[in-house]
């Protein structure tokens, strides 16, 4: 599973490992955090160059985890969790040093929390979509739609479709079919770049997005299809009901669900929905 979050400002990926149930972190984020070096990637080369034993320590420690880039792609990163943060922290001067290496306790302290008690993830979520001007009515069908993803993904995993690449490939599919655009075009439209298009989606692009895939995933275990070959047939299917059910809506109403309606900052507010139609 990956997220970001975020420290001083600063975007920080991060992938929990299940087998080892830590965080692993991107260490040129975090260098980046820690430095403000505008090529945090070549300050981590001069770094390891000029300390043997730190390269050696990252070369032995840190795994290389796939990580999505700004760009929208999954590459490997260099990653490390907290004990090699720490260790990497030591070899930095920076005045950051230490309320990072507390903000990574208390991330991974939540991380703890949530795994013994998922609610408190449920809540954290919550209070994040709240403070971000979302209303409650936005926040419960956001909660929604997640869980529905969730049932998805987890058909996907246990029927032979293997996570990242296969996943997007599907998740394209399905969106494709229910809005009759691509996501990067959805995203384009609402005039988005790295943020979460199902953050920005309205009400209604929710709803159509969950019908969708919660089709596609009744098909599918009707179907009892494997693999990404099979998976692609309830994918269509379960778009295409969404998709009838947006035009039949949209002939009723004569407003499109498809907006380029988002939550980005505009004129000093501090979130609202703009570009709306």
């Amino acid at each position: 599973m990956q997220t970001a979050t975020i420290f001083e400002g600063q975007k920080i990926r991060r992938v929990w490992d299940k087998k080892t149930e830590a965080w692993f972190f991107s260490v040129v984020d975090i260098v980046q955090a820690l430095t403000d070096s505008i090529n945090p990637t070549d300050y981590l080369k001069k770094l390891r160059k000029r300390d043997l034993e730190l390269a050696r320590y990252i070369g032995t420690n840190c795994p290389q985890v796939e990580m999505i880039t700004g760009g929208g792609k999954n590459r490997k990163t260099l990653a490390g969790n907290p004990e090699h943060i720490f260790r990497i922290i030591q070899s930095i001067p920076s005045k950051k040093a230490e309320p990072i290496k507390l903000w990574l306790a208390k991330v991974g302290y939540e991380r703890i929390q949530e795994i013994s008690d998922p609610e408190k993830a449920l809540n954290r979520s919550r209070s994040y979509w709240q403070r971000m001007g979302r209303s409650d009515k936005w926040i419960q069908q956001r909660m929604m739609g997640q869980e529905i993803r969730n049932k998805l993904t987890d058909y996907w995993k246990d029927n032979e479709v293997r996570e990242q690449d296969e996943y997007a490939i599907l998740t394209s599919i399905i969106h494709h079919e229910w809005s009759d655009l691509s996501v990067r075009e959805h995203k384009r439209f609402k005039g988005l770049k790295t943020q979460n298009l199902r953050d920005h989606m309205t009400d209604a692009e929710l709803v159509f997005t969950a019908l969708a895939e919660l089709s596609t995933r009744q098909i599918a275990e009707t179907m009892e299809t494997k693999g990404l070959e099979e998976n692609k047939i309830p994918a269509r299917k379960g778009g295409r009901i969404a998709r009838n059910a947006r035009i039949e809506l949209e002939q009723k109403t004569g407003k499109k669900v498809v907006t380029g309606s988002n939550y980005l900052p505009r004129l000093g507010k501090k979130y609202e929905y703009a570009n709306k139609n």
